[in-house]
């Protein structure tokens, strides 16, 4: 192997390694912001809202070190579409922390008030959401198509779940009016969580293509 092969692949596993730092982060966040409406703890609702500065300088690490990458290697057809796929990459993950601040700001607003029922399908969302952050980032770590494809199976399940959410709270708010603001919220939170499946599938989609060439929906 020559030598500037030799540099470019060891960049590209350190900026892997950033990818998977910020998706851990991510993580984290997802557990963090819903663990802080279950929980109904302030403070760590405020600490998923501050750490998502951490998430945003990571990807402006993530990016600037792409930018001096394809400067200095000037790497041409797969490698180039590798770099240019981890930028996409961070784009959703920072999207998907943005979606966790969200639900610790929800948190703030309903953790005094009692709830209106026990909150059961939420934390199961969060944790297939949190899985299908990590199956994601692992599918494109390892260029794994089978891995990628995978993740429909995760994202119809958080798709049921918010459905039932959705219909569960919505005949909670038409028996009992004075629920709606609170119902209103927590169908919000099942909402962002159902857009994390969103979101993972993006990068499914971008491992396909990096490893075939072809570009499919895993997301309809």
């Amino acid at each position: 192997m020559s030598a500037p092969r030799q540099w470019f692949d060891k960049d590209l596993d350190e900026l892997n390694q950033e990818i998977l730092k910020m998706g851990g982060i991510i993580e984290e966040q997802i557990y963090d912001a819903v663990k802080s409406l279950t929980s109904k703890d302030l403070v760590l609702a405020e600490k998923v809202i501050h750490r998502d500065d951490r998430v945003d300088e990571l990807q402006q690490i993530i990016e600037d070190k792409s930018v001096r990458l394809v400067i200095r290697q000037q790497p041409i057809a797969k490698d180039l579409r590798t770099i240019f796929a981890g930028i996409k990459l961070v784009t959703d993950l920072e999207r998907i922390s943005d979606i966790a601040v969200n639900i610790a700001r929800i948190a703030k607003r309903i953790i005094k008030e009692e709830y209106v029922k026990p909150l059961i399908d939420i934390p199961r969302m969060a944790k297939i959401a949190q899985k299908i952050v990590r199956v994601a980032l692992d599918s494109y770590v390892k260029r794994d198509v089978g891995m990628a494809e995978s993740l429909v199976e995760m994202e119809e399940e958080i798709d049921r779940l918010y459905s039932q959410v959705f219909e569960e709270l919505l005949v909670i708010m038409e028996e009992k009016p004075r629920t709606i603001f609170q119902a209103a919220q927590l169908i919000m939170v099942a909402r962002q969580l159902e857009r994390i499946g969103d979101h993972s599938t993006n990068i499914g989609e971008m491992v396909v293509y990096l490893v075939t060439g072809k570009r499919i929906k895993l997301n309809d």
